[in-house]
């Protein structure tokens, strides 16, 4: 027994901590869990009037999402269904266990089957505090692990979930101060999740001004400035042979992440692997693209920390005789012009294969020279860059929120 800590049916917490049930924390009657399927049919629904509310209300909180009203005389029968503003909202069906709190400005309305609504006893407790709790990874997974139903999950049965232990501080003050920690965290997170939004709109608009052709560009056939190489078939790699460490990469479509190969995830093959096709070895400025499943995903290989070679699912582009800047081209293959191009080739199919025949008939246009091609990537690049700095810093902190919600929420660290 650690010296000032009690075990309880929620793990190790202080000892002048409480635990309270879901159903404690609520008003009396607080609970509520939509009507059954048969009192808001489809039927029901009118044009305008009384919003219901769905599960996706809660899973991506926001209340403006969903189109289903129904009339003020069922709005009247539904009245013990009415959400205001504060309580909060959980999904309880498919994808369970995300809540949401309705705000100050929202659509009068009630909760659909697939909704559970708690109002929450504010006088008594902190609010943000169980929000807090409820959204922590760890509380999460105990939602998950005591879910029933197929593969149709649903939220555990009320009256196992309203009696659902929740440890907190013993006063209102102390769950305020964790709170407000951990609303600060996610302020900070939001604020980058707004400032990295906003620099790929940026980056997108500076792709489209900058790829757009000038006066003076030239136009090019990929099959005449270009070769293109893969694992051809009869070389049988199968996903039998792939290892988890070693010294050889092995490059798949899974493992291209927003425009670069996710070497921390690759998976690794044998030296006769690798040694096997030296047109498929991996080279610092190759442009690779995925051919089969979901095509056309793109990649520039920056750098290559160990050997590296392709499966069968990958294309690798390099230009013949300096015929284009590869990091130009990759930018065009990230442009509307190659998106066009794909959907050109698939119109009217379901087309999972990028054939070499239909890729090398892709034109494209480039400035003369390769000096300016490369003074074009690079201003592209260094905003990628700064993308991906920014999402570094993004992941970090989610991190040190975690952290601190595993040190906050289980009183190993007070603040008061």
């Amino acid at each position: 027994m650690v010296e000032g800590f009690k075990h309880t049916e929620v793990g190790l917490i202080p000892e002048d901590w409480l635990t309270k049930s879901i159903e404690e924390l609520a008003i009396p009657k607080g609970l509520v869990r939509g009507p059954f399927g048969g009192a808001l049919k489809k039927e029901f629904f009118v044009s305008s009037g009384y919003k219901v509310y769905e599960q996706k209300n809660a899973i991506y909180c926001d209340v403006s999402l969903g189109g289903y009203y129904i009339n003020p005389s069922k709005f009247i029968e539904l009245k013990r269904f009415e959400i205001s503003e504060g309580d909060f909202i959980i999904s309880c069906s498919g994808t369970i266990g995300r809540i949401y709190q309705i705000p100050e400005k929202f659509e009068k309305g009630v909760i659909n089957q697939a909704l559970l609504k708690i109002t929450f006893d504010v006088q008594n407790y902190s609010d943000q505090y169980f929000l807090q709790y409820f959204r922590w990874n760890y509380f999460q997974q105990r939602i998950i692990d005591s879910t029933q139903g197929g593969a149709m999950k649903n939220l555990i049965g009320m009256s196992d979930f309203k009696q659902t232990e929740i440890p907190l501080p013993p006063t209102k003050a102390e769950q305020t101060a964790i709170a407000t920690a951990l609303n600060d965290a996610d302020a900070l997170i939001t604020a980058l999740e707004k400032l990295i939004a906003k620099k790929k709109a940026i980056k997108q608009g500076a792709m489209q001004e900058l790829l757009k052709p000038k006066e003076g560009w030239i136009e090019k056939n990929l099959g005449k400035s270009a070769i293109l190489k893969a694992r051809i078939g009869w070389q049988g790699l199968t996903t039998a042979e792939y290892k988890e460490t070693g010294k050889y990469f092995l490059i798949t479509g899974t493992d291209f992440k927003n425009g670069f190969i996710d070497w921390q995830n690759c998976v690794y093959v044998e030296k006769i692997r690798y040694d096997q096709d030296k047109n498929i070895q991996v080279k610092s400025n190759d442009v690779l693209v995925t051919k089969d499943g979901t095509i056309g995903k793109v990649a520039f290989i920056n750098e290559v920390p160990k050997p590296a070679t392709l499966n069968s699912g990958v294309f690798v582009i390099r230009p013949i005789a300096d015929s284009f800047h590869p990091k130009f081209f990759y930018y065009i293959l990230l442009s509307e012009h190659f998106a066009k191009f794909l959907g050109q080739l698939s119109a009217g199919s379901t087309i999972n294969h990028l054939y070499q025949k239909d890729f090398v008939t892709f034109d494209f246009w480039t400035p003369k020279t390769n000096e300016e091609q490369k003074e074009i990537s690079e201003i592209l690049f260094d905003m990628d860059s700064e993308i991906e700095a920014l999402e570094e810093k993004l992941k970090k902190q989610k991190q040190i929120k975690q952290g601190m919600m595993q040190v906050l929420l289980t009183g190993k660290i007070r603040l008061i």
